[in-house]
């Protein structure tokens, strides 16, 4: 029979470090690069830290929470300097670009990003160079400030659509549905359809944000922001 084990006093056990905000995100978005982010809950975010969920909501409010700053975090990725334009417009498509590109490389996250409202440091810092820039067309201030929030919502919900589709098996199936039923559509019952082909799916993805990007800049900078009625 051999010796009995003797149980390791808690005194000798290596203290675990302190919980912190910067912890738990830290560690979300490892978890989120390694297993996605339906991975990400405050329960599996409990058993990496080594610690009870409720210890987690002294810092974290819920999930939602959590994939917000998970996001606000990602978004340290985006290129801010828009190096590769010549003027304001040049320079604001490449941080929007980039700011796509970051997402795509997310879909899950790109898709909660829809309804995810980061504040971290990360997020104040991309809409602050996306102000700056968009003040420099001289459109008023009010038509900036409102522009900012049509610029995000268009290139997020561009990325949660294409990252999503680029991961999906049955999207190309899907698609190729969808283009022949535009093609061969009965002209008599669909005639704008009909006049609008091959037009309607024609132009890649990086031609169609681009464009987009036009569209939404051309409105904001000209189209006045409505006077509240008295």
């Amino acid at each position: 029979m051999g010796a009995r084990r003797e149980p390791a006093s808690r005194r000798e056990r290596p203290a675990k470090p302190a919980l912190s905000r910067r912890w738990i995100v830290d560690t979300a978005v490892r978890i989120m690069r390694a297993e996605g982010l339906e991975k990400v809950t405050m329960r599996r975010l409990a058993q990496e830290l080594d610690t009870g969920p409720a210890s987690l909501y002294v810092y974290v409010a819920n999930t939602a929470e959590l994939h917000a700053a998970v996001l606000d975090a990602l978004l340290g990725e985006v290129d801010l300097s828009g190096r590769d334009g010549d003027d304001w417009r040049g320079r604001l498509r490449a941080v929007m670009t980039s700011y796509t590109l970051v997402l795509f490389a997310h879909p899950q996250l790109a898709r909660s990003a829809l309804v995810a409202r980061p504040s971290g440091e990360n997020y104040l810092r991309l809409v602050e160079r996306i102000l700056d820039l968009l003040s420099r067309s001289g459109a008023g201030r009010e038509q900036v400030a409102w522009g900012v929030d049509k610029l995000l919502q268009d290139a997020t919900a561009t990325a949660a659509e294409h990252a999503t589709q680029e991961r999906d098996p049955a999207s190309e199936d899907d698609w190729n549905a969808a283009v022949a039923a535009l093609h061969f559509v009965d002209e008599t019952t669909h005639p704008a359809i009909t006049a609008h082909m091959p037009d309607l799916i024609s132009g890649t993805v990086r031609d169609r944000m681009r464009w987009s990007f036009d569209v939404l800049v051309n409105g904001i900078t000209r189209t006045p922001v409505p006077v509240p009625a008295d």
